[in-house]
């Protein structure tokens, strides 16, 4: 049986505006985006996702550990984020229709934070607000054949990835599998179900999105729980997406240095070409920015020139 939920008019209109989106950033080469930026949306996305559950180190502080700078904070805080680091490192290594990549994931995110990593929880357990139980999860008993069917979900439904992806966020989220680690986890399996068929998703960190506005986010998992279905939850977690994606269309978010051009234009276009050529792929920046890429990239052995100005022809060379 598959988890229940509706198609509204909203979210019909939340899929249209993401695939714009997506086919824009397409079109516009932010769909590999520079090392540089996949690097800060990378520390983006460990910092907020384990600020939603409480770790207090800061974005400086993760880009220290990152570039294997020692620093001073509390022990479980850091050995969260090493973790982190090292599980995002392997994210193409985990299928995300696979339990059993489910549960290594799991055992990565929380080596030495809990006894049982990479195992379901054998007891009971609730999500606590205040002096007030906010979600019980259900019999421990149960959270195999529960997690089970919502893989068979994953795998066998014909709804779209972007949908069954907040569902699947959600479900997990109340099944709650594991005694601690499920709102990391949950966040980063949709992340994993998005990169299966856009791949652009692994460098973007809606998380960042969820972490500025926290009471949004359980107030959409809430209204779920109450209503017995992730429509609300599939509503807010688009709205989420998109927002992230207007981000990163964005140019004043988008950070490309000229060799960053250069390579990527290389991996998309055939020789020869002009300046012309050049600039097509790249319509934000300016004639004389393209000259001084190109200019760079005979400098440094990328390119041959043949001809002069304007009418110059370019022959690229094999980079490794």
């Amino acid at each position: 049986m598959y988890p229940p939920y509706l198609i509204t008019t909203k979210i019909l209109r939340q899929i249209a505006s993401i695939s714009e989106k997506i086919g824009q950033i397409n079109a516009r080469l932010l769909d590999k985006p520079s090392p540089k930026l996949r690097k800060e949306n990378r520390i983006k996305t460990i910092y907020s996702t384990l600020q939603i559950e409480g770790n207090k180190l800061t974005e400086e502080q993760i880009t220290a550990i990152i570039d294997n700078q020692r620093i001073i904070g509390p022990k479980t805080d850091i050995l969260e984020v090493k973790n982190a680091i090292e599980l995002y490192k392997k994210l193409d290594s985990f299928n995300p229709f696979s339990v059993n990549s489910f549960l290594n994931a799991h055992k990565i995110l929380m080596k030495d934070l809990v006894n049982d990593n990479g195992r379901y929880r054998k007891q009971g357990v609730g999500v606590i607000s205040g002096d007030q139980i906010r979600h019980l999860a259900p019999p421990s008993e149960n959270v195999p054949y529960l997690m089970k069917d919502l893989f068979a979900f994953l795998k066998k439904s014909d709804e779209l990835v972007l949908i069954k992806s907040c569902v699947f966020h959600y479900e997990m989220e109340f099944i709650h599998p594991f005694k601690d680690g499920n709102g990391r986890m949950g966040r980063l399996w949709q992340t994993l179900i998005l990169m299966k068929e856009y791949p652009v998703f692994e460098f973007i960190p809606f998380e960042n999105l969820i972490h500025k506005n926290q009471a949004k986010y359980y107030d959409a998992l809430s209204l779920s729980d109450k209503t017995g279905n992730s429509t609300h939850f599939i509503e807010y977690m688009l709205g989420v997406v998109d927002d992230s994606l207007v981000n990163l269309l964005d140019i004043r978010n988008r950070v490309m240095s000229s060799e960053d051009r250069l390579k990527y234009f290389f991996e998309k276009v055939k020789n020869p070409f002009s300046r012309k050529d050049y600039m097509s792929l790249f319509p934000d920046i300016s004639t004389a920015t393209a000259s001084r890429d190109l200019k760079l990239g005979i400098q440094l052995g990328y390119l041959n020139k043949i001809g002069d100005k304007a009418t110059a022809i370019y022959q690229k060379k094999i980079i490794t």
